[in-house]
C-alpha cells in the first residue's frame, strides 16, 4: 500500500508555502493533515476556503457537529483534534463524550444539534423528520440547517482524507472505542 509523507513547507508549492506561513501564525504550528492536502496546488486552498467561510454557528456550535460526525466516520485524527479544540471552546471531558455519541445531556439545544449532525452522518444525508423537527423547535432555523450540512460536509472530507492518508496525528491521540466504553 502507498503511504502518504506530511510534506514540508519545502517540499510543497510557493502558493502552499504561503499558506503554511498563515497557518503558522494562526494556529503555531501547520497540522498533519493540512500539509498532506498540499500534495495538491490547490486541495488546501479549496479546503481552508470551505473551513473559512462564514457560519451561523458559534465555535462551540462547531465542535458539537465536527465530534459528533467525526465519531460516526471514525476518524481518530480528527476525533483527536476536535477534543483539543473542544477543551479550548469549554467543554469537559465528559461533555466531549457525549458529543461524540451524538448528545449533550448538559444542553437541549446543543443536543438537539449533536442528534442532527450524527443522524445526517449516519444516514448520508436522509434525515430522520422527527429529529429535524426537534433541531428547529430548539431554536435552530432552516438556515442554520443549510450551515450544519456544510459543517457536516466540511469534516467528512478531514474524516476521508485521513482515513484515506493515515499521517499521524500530531494532537494528543484519543482512540474512536472510547466512546463506546464511556458513554
Amino acid at each position: 500500500m502507498s503511504t502518504f509523507n506530511v510534506p514540508t513547507k519545502n517540499e510543497v508549492s510557493e502558493n502552499n508555502q504561503a499558506i503554511f506561513n498563515q497557518l503558522e501564525k494562526g494556529l503555531g504550528f501547520v497540522p498533519n493533515l493540512y500539509a498532506t492536502f498540499a500534495h495538491s496546488e490547490t486541495a488546501l486552498a479549496n479546503f481552508l476556503a470551505i473551513g473559512n467561510g462564514k457560519t451561523s454557528f458559534s465555535a462551540k456550535e462547531k465542535e458539537v457537529i465536527n465530534l459528533a460526525v467525526s465519531q460516526v466516520n471514525e476518524c481518530v485524527y480528527c476525533l483527536s483534534a476536535h477534543t483539543a479544540i473542544g477543551k479550548m471552546n469549554g467543554f469537559t471531558a465528559n461533555q466531549i463524550l457525549e458529543l461524540r455519541a451524538g448528545t449533550a445531556s448538559f444542553d437541549s439545544k446543543l443536543d438537539a444539534l449533536a442528534k442532527f449532525s450524527r443522524n445526517i452522518a449516519l444516514n448520508r444525508g436522509a434525515t430522520d423528520p422527527t429529529i429535524l423537527e426537534n433541531l428547529l423547535e430548539q431554536g435552530y432555523t432552516k438556515g442554520n440547517v443549510a450551515d450544519a450540512v456544510i459543517l457536516v460536509g466540511e469534516i467528512t472530507i478531514t474524516n476521508y482524507f485521513h482515513r484515506t492518508t493515515e499521517v499521524p496525528v500530531d494532537f494528543p491521540v484519543v482512540a474512536v472505542a472510547d466512546i463506546l466504553e464511556t458513554v
